[in-house]
């Protein structure tokens, strides 16, 4: 027996109170060996199967702006309700049609049960519209016909084959064009030969042709098992359908296992046409597929998802106000850190991609850790590095160079990042303003113990002389010297008047903005001839000679203060 501890005391993880879901005995399978190549049919049930999970159901106006949003994003099929379920899902569908806003190329799907009040109540509902999908259902798993209605396989199937002959009879006098969707609800609890009795039994009498073909949804209503068994049943419906270049094969993936999404895209390998599903996954329990996810997933791959997915932004703010749920910031592709990175080597790794990716200026998207280029779905840089106690030098290093435009020198990187290490042990995430208010008070502020007042810079002859004014721990003092170089004069001419040692190990610079009003950043790497402690100093100038004499005083600043 196998137990749990909780505090002091043990408890019992009763697994043995559950059993294995058979798998599917089918070595013949061949959806293993095949990609994804193209998008499916896409069908929203946002407005039906996300909106009745909903803690606060969507009113009227927040269904006709999601419905409306739907319709920007690409859909071309949405099931927009259960209309003889109440007035408000009546309500809704007659405002799309009298408001006459669903697209030409869009057709609205109706959820009903198998029942004749219902069905006359649903074929009121869509009254004016040039087509539309019924989409009946009845559950077929053995626990529901055992413990919920109590009835044989016969009887069960007698349900379908019922609504299927109310739903032809009523299409006779509808003036538009039906087309009929069926569901084994609970299908994954289904045996395989059974949900095909009643799928064909369907399929018989509804008489489906290219032209007008059936759907037959194959719903994962409650996740049971691995993704790949939900792909072996796919496919083997899909081998064993008659016709079946009448048929739209369809699947409805739940999460219950949290593997809807990888069920779903092991369907599409096996067989399957058309996905339904919700944005962001919201769902009965632990929600629908999320096509979005799917979505993005082909996108990545170099696939057409075949909607519109340019801006994840809005889809976001619509679908928080109206169903008033919220994004995990762990969303894949819509959460806000999801392009975020923290450890300091996936810091590293994206900054030098970036770098390659623009030194290169090749024609695919190749940085470490981003699968994507965030701004081609809408979302910005800036956020892509964030700077807590786990982030290294490469991170800070990239938010100085991304947000600021300042390229620090590799040996620099250290230096810096652990000054911002500390801050960020003591006070947790560290934003790029902070980054930066600290840089210039370490590097571009400092006045102690030298301050510039003033300088001259001539040449004289080969060499360059420093003239300069300046405080050293407050005391005014004047000095000149002749060097190589600004750099080796100013330098030369500081150290004649103090007791100190220190030499220039190396200089970097470059341009931090363009146009008329550019400026330049000076790196100068010094090293105290007495203590062997190397620093850095930093100056900023639209002067590139007056940003090196500011970095020389940075430097000494830092050596010596």
């Amino acid at each position: 027996m196998k137990y749990q501890k909780i505090g002091d005391v043990r408890v019992m993880l009763n697994y043995q109170r559950y059993k294995r879901v058979p798998v599917v005995d089918y070595p013949e399978r061949e959806w293993p060996n095949k990609e994804i190549m193209k998008a499916p049919i896409w069908c929203s049930v946002d407005l039906r199967d996300g909106n009745q999970a909903l803690i606060e159901p969507m009113v009227v106006s927040e269904k006709v702006e999601m419905f409306n949003y739907l319709v920007k994003l690409g859909f071309k099929e949405i099931e927009v309700g259960f209309p003889s379920a109440s007035q408000l899902e009546f309500d809704f569908l007659r405002q799309l049609v009298d408001r006459k806003l669903i697209p030409d190329d869009v057709t609205v799907q109706v959820l009903v049960q198998c029942r004749e009040h219902l069905l006359t109540r649903t074929f009121e509902a869509i009254k004016g519209l040039p087509r539309a999908i019924v989409h009946i259902y009845n559950s077929t798993s053995t626990l529901q016909r055992d413990v919920v209605f109590g009835k044989t396989r016969e009887e069960i199937k007698q349900i379908a084959i019922e609504g299927t002959k109310m739903v032809k009879e009523m299409a006779k006098d509808f003036p538009g064009k039906i087309q009929l969707e069926y569901s084994p609800e609970s299908f994954t609890g289904t045996e395989l030969d059974y949900a095909l009795e009643v799928c064909t039994a369907v399929q018989e009498i509804w008489q489906p042709t290219k032209e007008n073909k059936i759907i037959f949804n194959l719903p994962s209503t409650v996740e049971m098992n691995t993704p790949n068994v939900y792909a072996d049943q796919i496919e083997w419906m899909n081998k064993h359908f008659k016709d079946r270049e009448t048929i739209t094969l369809s699947v409805h993936p739940h999460n219950d296992r949290g593997t809807g999404v990888a069920a779903a895209e092991l369907a599409l390998l096996a067989g399957a046409d058309r996905v339904e599903g919700t944005l962001f996954g919201n769902g009965e329990r632990t929600g629908n597929v999320d096509i979005l996810n799917i979505a993005y997933n082909m996108f990545s791959q170099g696939i057409n998802p075949e909607l519109e997915l340019e801006n994840i932004r809005e889809t976001i703010e619509v679908y928080e106000r109206c169903s008033k749920m919220h994004i995990h910031e762990r969303h894949p592709y819509a959460g806000k850190l999801v392009f975020t990175a923290f450890s300091g080597s996936h810091q590293d790794a994206i900054n030098k991609g970036m770098k390659a990716l623009h030194e290169r200026n090749g024609k695919y998207w190749e940085v470490p850790y981003l699968p994507i280029d965030p701004m081609d779905i809408g979302r910005e840089y800036e956020p892509i590095v964030r700077i807590n106690s786990q982030s290294g030098k490469g991170g800070v290093a990239y938010v100085m160079e991304s947000c600021f435009g300042f390229k620090m020198p590799k040996g620099m990187h250290k230096e810096f990042a652990d000054v911002i290490q500390a801050i960020a042990e003591k006070q947790g995430e560290v934003a790029p303003e902070s980054i930066y208010a600290k840089f210039e008070e370490e590097y571009l502020n400092s006045r102690e113990p030298f301050e510039l007042i003033h300088y001259e810079i001539r040449d004289v002859g080969m060499d360059t002389k420093a003239e300069l004014k300046f405080k050293y721990k407050g005391e005014l003092m004047e000095a000149e010297f002749v060097g190589n170089g600004p750099i080796d004069a100013v330098k030369g001419a500081l150290l004649s008047k103090v007791d100190l040692k220190a030499k220039v190990l190396d200089y970097d610079e470059h341009a931090l903005t363009q146009g008329s009003k550019s400026k330049a950043a000076a790196y100068i790497h010094m090293v105290d001839l007495a203590t062997g402690r190397s620093t850095y100093g930093v100056g900023v100038s639209s002067n590139i000679t007056r940003a090196s004499i500011r970095g020389i005083f940075s430097a000494m600043n830092r050596l010596f203060r």
